[in-house]
């Protein structure tokens, strides 16, 4: 049976653009308490805005979750205003996609595992006593395809995102005993802000390639649909999960699929 999602309290980090602010008028169309996170202050307010005009219920509480700090006074923040968190959605995240000799440490490397990986965690842990207490809540982890496959120009990228599937995982097993539930999604590329804009994540894949690509409204669906109807994982489009079970159990073809179609046409466009 779908669990009702009226006035439960959601908090959604990345909440600004993409997935989560799609996500974010979804859940309060449903009459969910949408708690907005993110660095843009601006960003999030406006859309607190449309959420209240629409007639629903929203805040915007602005951190910056590479900050430990600023996680725990979010947490705090919404717990004095709130009382509880009934869904966390760890949505915020960038990437930084391009050859690994292209990428700039800093920036491209140590700030992408931070907010992608390490993030995630901090927030989770921060909200966590809150639900232990009251044993009870969903924590819906967006992870990406490249947690299952790891393209080239993917590389860090596909490292916090691996990460992100085995922190579910084992999220999952720990906390079932305490009646809450743990989910991981798993979207192939998208059009949001990060995928579908220029630069580096444009230039270092063929042209092609953006046919895969999903519309972002897709994506949210099924993360309320997950929030309604708990799993394990869910993988979009369903078929990028065979194209995952055939790079774990025929790795050898698949990279000769995957140099042949993709990175050998980067290096043909090099040399053009």
């Amino acid at each position: 049976m779908a669990i009702p999602l009226k006035n439960k309290v959601v908090l959604i980090t990345g909440a600004s653009s993409g997935f989560g602010k799609d996500a974010a008028h979804l859940f309060a169309g449903e009459g969910a308490r949408v708690v907005l996170v993110a660095r843009r202050l601006d960003r999030l307010q406006l859309l607190a805005d449309e959420i209240q005009k629409a007639g629903g219920e929203a805040i915007a509480v602005p951190a910056d979750i590479s900050q430990r700090a600023e996680i725990d006074l979010m947490v705090r923040t919404v717990i004095e205003i709130y009382g509880h968190i009934d869904v966390l959605f760890n949505n915020a995240g960038f990437g930084g996609l391009d050859w690994l000799e292209r990428l700039e440490p800093e920036r491209d490397i140590e700030t992408q595992i931070q907010v992608n990986l390490t993030g995630m965690i901090l927030v989770t842990r921060a909200a966590l006593p809150h639900m232990m207490a009251r044993r009870t809540g969903h924590i819906i982890n967006m992870s990406s395809i490249a947690g299952w496959l790891a393209a080239p120009s993917y590389t860090v990228y596909a490292a916090a995102k691996y990460g992100v599937r085995g922190f579910t995982t084992a999220l999952r097993r720990e906390l079932a005993p305490f009646g809450i539930r743990v989910s991981g999604i798993y979207p192939g590329p998208a059009r949001t802000e990060f995928a579908w804009g220029g630069g580096a994540n444009r230039r270092s894949r063929p042209k092609w390639f953006d046919v895969f690509f999903i519309p972002s409204e897709d994506v949210s669906r099924r993360v309320l649909e997950l929030a309604r109807n708990p799993r394990r994982a869910v993988i979009i489009p369903w078929w990028f999960g065979l194209i995952a079970w055939g790079d774990t159990h025929f790795p050898g073809i698949a990279d000769w699929i995957i140099q042949t179609a993709y990175t050998n046409s980067y290096h043909t466009l090099e040399k053009k």
